[in-house]
């Protein structure tokens, strides 16, 4: 039972909360970019929270035969990227989030869900 986009979208960002991520935020980039419809852009406080957070997502989504596309990064980088083609999750270290700035690039667009 493969999820939709937008219950995919969704699932992993009660996921990411699940397992303590902050500052979690959930785009809806349909109309600007062709590349995916949801960004989920998180932050994890240590490499060993970004590893579970991303073994957690990897896991469930892989229960409901959702297969990851490509992973790039690690927890080590501070940056881990999981791409489920609609759906982009970018889980960041505090100093990376911080760098990269992704939540600048796409304000264009108002979240669908953001925890703090």
């Amino acid at each position: 039972m493969e999820l939709e986009t937008r219950e995919l979208a969704h699932k992993t960002a009660e996921l990411a909360s699940y397992k303590q991520a902050s500052d979690i935020l959930l785009l809806d980039v349909t109309d600007i970019a062709s590349f995916a419809d949801y960004l989920l852009i998180l932050t994890a406080d240590s490499t060993r929270q970004m590893n579970a957070i991303k073994e957690d997502i990897v896991k469930s989504l892989a229960e409901v035969d959702m297969r990851l596309g490509h992973q790039e990064g690690t927890a080590d980088s501070g940056w881990i990227l999981l791409d489920y083609g609609d759906v982009i999750i970018h889980i960041f270290a505090p100093e990376e989030r911080e760098i990269y700035r992704l939540e600048r690039l796409w304000s264009q667009r108002l979240p669908v869900i953001r925890f703090q």
